[in-house]
């Protein structure tokens, strides 16, 4: 904890899907000076996610799901991301194999960690680790698509690497996870000089 922050008091709203809590707390500003605030910073857990590349052929591996806060906004709540989920006390690359399996239907060899990424610091305390990883689609060990009791549903896409980059641009895909490692991973094979 900083010695910046003083917790004054704590109240939990909702605990139901994930837990929000209102937080009063004060500040010490750059000037020296106190004050005092208040935020609600909702916990669901950590997570991690995976972007698997096919180098053979050329595809990453995402998914296509439903996500209710993008409906509510008014918005295509039909996402193209990469396989994540939550860790629920699992070490991330362990939680990420069987999430791959659960999601996609694919076993794979070793995940590489790139990084621990925080989407919205501001209200979220979520850090979701991200992997990439290889793939080939004799690696399918079962059909994926989700597990029907937790509501998913979800598509499996192959697309060609160089199709995902042009879906960012597009606004096709927007998800921030599934953009940081599409990047990420087109960084890569340009400093390696290879296409992307």
């Amino acid at each position: 904890m900083s010695d910046g922050f003083r917790p004054l008091s704590a109240e939990v709203l909702s605990d139901s899907w994930g837990v929000l809590t209102r937080h009063r707390f004060e500040l010490r500003r750059r000037d020296g000076t106190w004050q005092e605030q208040v935020r609600e910073v909702y916990d669901r857990g950590h997570g991690a996610a995976c972007l698997l590349h096919d180098p053979e052929g050329g595809t990453v591996l995402l998914t296509r799901q439903f996500r209710l806060p993008m409906q509510v906004s008014g918005q295509d709540p039909y996402l193209i991301e990469v396989p994540a989920g939550l860790l629920d006390g699992a070490a991330p690359a362990d939680r990420m194999r069987a999430e791959l399996i659960e999601e996609t239907g694919y076993a794979v060899g070793p995940l590489e960690h790139v990084t621990d990424l925080v989407t919205s610091p501001g209200s979220v305390s979520e850090y979701i680790a991200l992997f990439l990883g290889t793939y080939s689609r004799a690696d399918a060990v079962t059909e994926g698509g989700g597990d029907p009791a937790e509501g998913e549903d979800i598509e499996v896409l192959h697309l060609p690497l160089s199709d995902a980059l042009a879906m960012i641009g597009a606004g096709t895909i927007r998800d921030a996870k599934t953009i940081v490692l599409l990047q990420h991973l087109a960084l890569r094979r340009m400093r390696a000089g290879g296409p992307v």
